[in-house]
């Protein structure tokens, strides 16, 4: 079954260190092209989060967005850097001497100053391994997404390749009946001219209309076309590129068919033709 290259998915994770969400959106695109926005903490892993999608994902424009908030220190401790709290106080100390009238600084001005407060490191694998696991959970659900969403194209398509099979079953049966009320004008024209009729001279002129005329072919190659989307569907592996060339087939036939038309219900059929393809067109436009 095709997979849709239109889905979201958002997964949360809670450690010891921090939350991360990971929100992953695709939408169709003709290539693969994926979009970062990575926290600098795990920019250091982009490379490997290209990757991973990339073995995943075939097309698509994917917006990948990742949020992370550290968590708060659970015993309360405040860490400092006490030797640039010391740099400070000593030119705090300096500033005073010059100063006519110095303001006091209190503890919290120092521990406002950037870099006072430290921030506990944090260990780079955790943050790989934590990052990856969420990455395939997220990308897990994506893919559901894709396939749920691929799932309901499929069978539009299906019902509009039963809606070629009517309309090319429906032109084939009339055949006879098209030719069968051209010989009876081309005979009320000769009747009206006040000629004599050559029923040789009929029978040729017949003949060659119905060389011009011959659909046979066209309607043949519709239903082969068919066959072929039909089967195409039912591949387990991207199928987008191979539907929309058939429907460049499909909409030649259906051109030929119009254009070798010589009734109004042929040419109809033509028009009729030309809008299921269509119509399946735009869908294929968001299939992998």
């Amino acid at each position: 079954m095709p997979n849709s290259m239109t889905a979201f998915a958002r997964q949360e994770q809670v450690h010891d260190w921090g939350t991360l969400t990971l929100e992953l959106r695709s939408v169709n695109h003709r290539y693969l092209d994926v979009s970062l926005r990575l926290p600098e903490e795990f920019r250091q892993f982009e490379t490997g989060v290209r990757e991973k999608i990339a073995a995943q994902l075939s097309r698509g424009k994917v917006d990948v967005n990742l949020r992370f908030v550290r968590a708060e220190s659970s015993n309360g401790e405040i860490s400092i850097d006490r030797e640039l709290v010391e740099q400070i106080a000593r030119a705090s100390r300096e500033i005073d001497h010059i100063l006519y009238n110095p303001d006091a600084v209190s503890s919290l001005d120092v521990l406002r100053w950037p870099g006072v407060m430290v921030t506990p490191e944090l260990e780079p694998e955790e943050l790989k391994k934590a990052l990856f696991a969420l990455l395939d959970e997220t990308l897990s659900d994506l893919q559901q997404g894709r396939a749920r969403e691929g799932e309901k194209l499929a069978t539009l398509i299906a019902q509009r390749c039963d809606g070629i099979a009517e309309v090319v079953e429906k032109v084939r049966t009339r055949l006879p009946e098209v030719m069968q009320s051209w010989r009876e004008k081309l005979l009320a024209r000769i009747e009206e001219a006040g000629v004599e009729a050559d029923e040789n001279r009929i029978e040729q002129e017949l003949v060659l209309l119905a060389q011009k005329t011959d659909v046979d072919e066209e309607l043949d190659r519709l239903m082969a076309h068919v066959s072929e989307v039909q089967r195409v569907l039912k591949a387990d592996k991207p199928i987008g590129r191979r539907l929309d060339f058939l429907m460049q087939e499909l909409n030649r036939e259906a051109n030929t068919l119009g254009s070798k038309s010589i009734d109004t219900e042929t040419t109809r059929a033509s028009v009729d033709l030309k809008v299921f393809i269509e119509q399946m067109r735009e869908q294929i436009q968001n299939i992998e």
